[in-house]
């Protein structure tokens, strides 16, 4: 199957996914777990199907969310992740740790659909962005010119826009209308004629523009020719002085909680209308670009238009990846006080996850329809230890196998990401080419399985800390024995993991 685009929420391959594709796209990625890749695949499928119905049934029908339970590594974040991304639906990955029970200090759980909202945005931004980038350009481009070469001021000239108006003598008559002597009336006539202006030589002549500027012809054509220039990039190190925007943040805000949003916001246009929102910049000319791209793209988007389709997205096809659920499940003692506030983020949690209104700085965003996908160890704590309102909102539940060296062997060869693949391309920018063996990578994994057998299995991220122990020596003397082929053979792995595999307290030097 061809690579799916998956940057726009209304492509059309989106609509047209089945079940068998996304997985298929999910393997490029993740190893193993069917079960969990079956379970999202048909979430996400049935979004499409939703989105197909009459309004009328379309509201009854919410999403069912899912609740995975594995160890840590084993790809339960990765999944999400990469179906949002397919679906090109807004999507952010929140720890249940980091809420606090409403009345404690600290992020409410309302500030989730906040964060949704904002990535959302974002994401709108920049496809609409993406649309007028040739007209941004251009008035990049005349922007940067009118820095080089700024415009001269019109000068004041006596046209008359009305007609011309000349005495031509004087005139007297009667009071009566008579002529001769008696009370008289005098005054002066005048001719009214078609208004003349002065024509000025071809050369002089000024090219008026738009703006209301005025140049020479010498003037526009040196203008154009340091348009010549700027496209060729000869001018990008030279330095001129433009006036940039400033965004304020006010600290402090975010831990007060969502009430304090609008607070925010509205301080820092105070702060702005005080003059304080723009300050002088001295930059070169490839970075005066950068910023003045930024400011034109944003002057040509619709901002309503921007927030209202982030809101839709937001409430149709966004989803929440809630890790750490385990974190806050109370156990069946319920005893401490940790757990009274574990429990009272749980009830927080309950009315986002079962459809409620939060208002946030770009208008009140419904949560009936977003997808919540929770995930925890659930080592210590059991599913069973959360509420149950809780429980009977993620009716999907999904556990994730450990990963094994059949695993490991996979992963290191396989995805697209493939870790040999990335430690191949990254040394390859410092032209040391390295080229690792099969046996080599059979052993790497079978470490990476004993390794964790004996010490906290963390999963996949195991493979990240033997790679990295076995590759240092390379990566740091790489700039120096460039160009070179390095291979990686069972025997190099030996080497340079000899006390890895030797000293029984492996932890020392892995994690």
């Amino acid at each position: 199957m061809s690579d799916i685009k998956s940057n726009k929420q209304n492509s059309n391959t989106f609509d047209t996914l089945t079940p068998k594709e996304i997985v298929a796209e999910l393997d490029k990625y993740i190893v193993g777990q069917k079960k969990a890749k079956r379970a999202v695949a048909v979430a996400l499928r049935n979004r499409i199907r939703r989105l197909r119905l009459d309004d009328e049934i379309k509201e009854d029908i919410t999403p069912k969310n899912i609740l995975m339970i594995g160890p840590t590594g084993v790809g339960k974040t990765e999944i999400a992740r990469r179906l949002a991304k397919l679906a090109g639906s807004p999507f952010i990955k929140v720890e249940a740790t980091k809420y606090t029970e409403v009345g404690y200090v600290g992020r409410d759980v309302e500030s989730m659909v906040r964060d949704l909202m904002a990535a959302a945005v974002a994401m709108v931004k920049q496809e609409m962005q993406e649309s007028v980038v040739a007209e941004a350009e251009r008035r990049t481009e005349e922007a940067l010119l009118d820095l080089l070469f700024p415009h001269k001021k019109r000068k004041e000239t006596k046209k008359s826009g009305g007609p011309i108006v000349r005495p031509v003598g004087a005139f007297s008559f009667n009071n009566d209308g008579s002529e001769g002597p008696g009370p008289s009336i005098m005054g002066t006539a005048i001719q009214v004629g078609i208004p003349i202006f002065d024509k000025k030589p071809p050369k002089e002549a000024a090219i008026e523009q738009e703006e209301g500027e005025q140049y020479t012809s010498a003037d526009q054509a040196a203008r154009e020719k340091l348009r010549e220039m700027l496209r060729s990039g000869k001018m990008e190190d030279k330095t001129v002085e433009i006036t940039v925007n400033q965004n304020f943040q006010i600290p402090g805000m975010e831990s007060m909680g969502g009430g304090f949003e609008d607070l925010e916001s509205n301080l820092s246009g105070i702060f702005s209308a005080f003059g304080g929102g723009q300050k002088r910049r001295r930059v070169t000319i490839a970075r005066a670009r950068e910023i003045i791209m930024a400011e034109e793209s944003d002057k040509l988007i619709d901002r309503e238009r921007v927030n209202d389709e982030a809101r839709q997205r937001v409430e149709q096809t966004g989803m929440i990846f809630i890790d750490e659920i385990d974190k806050i499940a109370v156990k069946g003692d319920r005893g401490g006080g940790h757990d009274v506030s574990r429990e009272g983020v749980q009830r927080d949690i309950l009315p986002i996850v079962e459809g409620a209104t939060v208002n946030t700085k770009w208008g009140p965003v419904n949560t009936d329809h977003i997808l919540f996908i929770a995930a925890g160890a659930f080592n210590i704590s059991k599913p069973s230890d959360l509420i149950p309102e809780l429980q009977g909102r993620f009716p999907l539940r999904v556990e994730l196998d450990s990963l094994g060296k059949e695993d490991f062997l996979r992963i290191l060869t396989e995805p697209k990401n493939a870790l040999t693949k990335q430690y191949r391309e990254l040394l390859g920018t410092e032209n040391v080419e390295i080229d690792f063996t099969a046996d080599a990578i059979e052993h790497l994994a079978e470490l990476a399985a004993d390794v964790n057998s004996h010490l906290e299995n963390i999963g996949a991220r195991r493979l990240h800390t033997i790679m990295e122990a076995l590759l240092d020596e390379l990566s740091f003397d790489a700039p120096d024995i460039a160009p070179s082929k390095v291979i990686i053979s069972k025997e190099y792995v030996d080497e340079k993991l000899v006390d890895l595999v030797k000293d029984q307290d492996l932890g020392r030097y892995i994690l």
